[in-house]
């Protein structure tokens, strides 16, 4: 298998303050928040770790409802200050521990926590994916300056259906059915 497809043994889901002060102020915040909640559903499916971060959820307030609504109720959320999810300390060892090599990315602001999250885990020998169509920027100057300098710097473009089939791998995986009526 090539290096760059998705292998569900090696891979995890982080899904990057995707916060309800947000939704207001970014014109694409529901489209983001219910793709990343259809991420984190398969993400689950499939048995890959998913990490979810809040930055500073005191002020921000707490992750959108519609990936909440997906997760179990006793669900760890991480809280930062550092933009970078890599800047807290939980979110390394984890991956660390489960031996993680392929990030699948999504979230906000592309330009900033998603971004610097991608940087760092390429500097951790990561290969990185960035779901296209759950990340968001309140402006699309700062989501397209995001989007080149990770591409630039070997983040590999990807979506949720597409980074979901190649976890897949097989319409007989056991999981194809559901994952299928997830993406309808």
């Amino acid at each position: 298998m090539h290096p760059k497809i998705l292998d569900k043994n090696k891979a995890a889901l982080i899904v990057i303050d995707i916060q309800e002060a947000f939704r207001k102020v970014i014109p694409d915040f529901e489209k983001t928040a219910r793709g990343a909640a259809i991420a984190v559903q398969g993400a689950q499916l499939l048995g890959l770790p998913v990490i979810i971060t809040e930055q500073y959820p005191r002020g921000l307030g707490r992750t959108a409802n519609e990936i909440l609504e997906v997760l179990p109720a006793d669900f760890e959320v991480y809280e930062k200050t550092a933009f970078s999810s890599c800047g807290t300390t939980a979110v390394s060892a984890i991956l660390k521990e489960k031996k993680i090599s392929q990030a699948l990315i999504c979230g906000l602001e592309t330009h900033v926590c998603v971004n610097q999250t991608a940087h760092d885990l390429l500097d951790h020998g990561m290969d990185v994916h960035l779901l296209l169509d759950a990340v968001c920027s309140r402006s699309k100057v700062n989501k397209k300056a995001g989007l080149e300098k990770m591409f630039a710097n070997g983040v590999v473009p990807s979506s949720i259906e597409m980074a979901l089939f190649e976890l897949m791998r097989d319409a007989q995986d056991q999981n194809f059915k559901a994952i299928q009526k997830l993406i309808k």
